[in-house]
């Protein structure tokens, strides 16, 4: 792999231990990978996760004297302020959050604590090579957007950050963003939740490939319904690229999502029958529950105000407890707008910069809770509580009575 005079001076320590750990990380992924040579970004998210590899990492290059030359958005760990109020935690568990805000504060990141930066707060534009890590924004900057970036990990994306620059492979280069399937889409999508399951369909199909839907019925996908269908490929399979026909910007035609070649007959048809068999795969569970967790995904304010209409004035079951996490953003305008006061009333919370694969849920634990997402389930199901998989409206249902029939 080529490298720059600077970049060697960077490598055999000459800005500094941090900054060299930065550059050994990106040279040796460039190796792996056969890269021709690093490329600046000006963009970068990492996925941090409040855990010790992460925390270890971005203290290593930190206290080695590295700081961000492009400065990128985070992931978020817990707001511990606010839910050490409802929540026991160990000395331990607390201290590790607070070396996380810490050590990234440090080096410069923007401490957003966001796992959805391409619909808010790093929005990349068409074209733009950035290194981003996390499974839902990944998709989504490649897929939604056409910025380009391969499926980075926090410690790669960090090492990006602190040098400007990351390795030419993979989705930097134009013939590998080219769909590998084609698929045909009957099915009807009428809300995220039905996003989510089609790309919890498509990932068991997809592996790693880049597939090219073509939908049979009009569809405008949203914000939300790209970011749902993104981080549930990434959830069943390892979906960092997508095609959506006469959608995405660089799938104008089917033949310019194949990049040119002959366009292949679909592999799968997917029909609102394959979507319910995956959604019945997913949510065979019934029974009380002990909690509601939405947000996985973070949510966006208009996914604050579905859940208030669909609630509809109801009071949530004094046994369940039901949390939303969203954007800070989302939820400062649910506060100024009152609909945090409106919720909480009804027994609903919120929280912001704060991720459901965090110890501070661990008192739900064995017992039975129900979400929209089948990725937060997958996330908190290793940590010991069986989840549902349900729709909006039943999550919420469900939330009233304190159980699933």
């Amino acid at each position: 792999m080529y490298l720059t005079d600077e970049e060697k001076r960077i490598l055999d320590g000459g800005e500094g231990a941090g900054k060299q750990k930065a550059m050994e990380m990106l040279y040796a992924l460039g190796l792996t990978f056969d890269a021709e040579k690093l490329i600046p970004v000006k963009r970068a998210h990492v996925a941090l996760s409040g855990q010790e590899g992460d925390t270890y990492w971005c203290e290593l290059l930190v206290n080695g004297g590295a700081t961000c030359a492009v400065p990128p958005t985070t992931n978020p760990y817990w707001d511990t302020n606010y839910l050490t109020k409802f929540f026991d935690v160990t000395k331990e568990e607390l201290e590790l959050a607070d070396r996380t805000g810490d050590a990234y504060r440090r080096i410069g990141a923007k401490l957003t604590y966001h796992c959805a930066p391409g619909v808010c707060s790093n929005v990349p534009f068409f074209g733009e090579h950035v290194a981003f890590s996390e499974s839902s924004a990944t998709p989504y900057v490649n897929g939604a957007l056409g910025a380009r970036s391969n499926r980075e990990s926090s410690v790669s994306a960090l090492a990006a950050a602190v040098i400007g620059k990351t390795p030419y492979y993979g989705f930097h280069i134009d013939e590998n963003r080219y769909g590998d399937f084609a698929v045909d889409v009957e099915a009807d999508l009428e809300s995220c939740y039905d996003w989510g399951i089609l790309g919890h369909c498509l990932g068991k199909i997809a592996g790693n490939r880049i597939p090219v839907l073509r939908f049979k019925k009009p569809v405008r996908p949203t914000q939300e319904d790209f970011l749902y269908f993104g981080a549930e490929a990434a959830t069943s399979g390892a979906v960092a690229m997508y095609h959506m026909v006469g959608i995405t910007p660089e799938a104008p035609t089917i033949e310019a999502a194949f990049g040119g070649r002959k366009v292949p007959s679909a592999e799968c048809v997917l029909t609102n029958k394959d979507l319910k068999d995956r959604e019945d795969m997913l949510t065979p569970a019934t029974g009380k529950i002990n909690l509601v967790m939405l947000g996985c995904p973070h949510y966006t304010y208009n996914q604050l105000l579905d859940v208030e209409r669909l609630l509809a004035g109801r009071h949530i079951c004094n046994e369940t407890a039901f949390w939303i996490l969203a954007e800070s953003g989302a939820v400062e305008l649910a506060e100024r707008s009152h609909l945090r006061q409106r919720l909480e009333l009804l027994g609903v919370r919120m929280v912001g910069d704060t991720c459901i694969d965090e110890p501070c849920w661990k008192s739900f634990e064995g017992a039975l809770g129900v979400t929209d997402s089948p990725k937060c389930a997958y996330y908190r199901e290793r940590r010991g509580q069986p989840f549902a998989i349900r729709r909006l409206s039943e999550c919420i249902d469900a939330a009233v009575k304190g159980r699933l029939d």
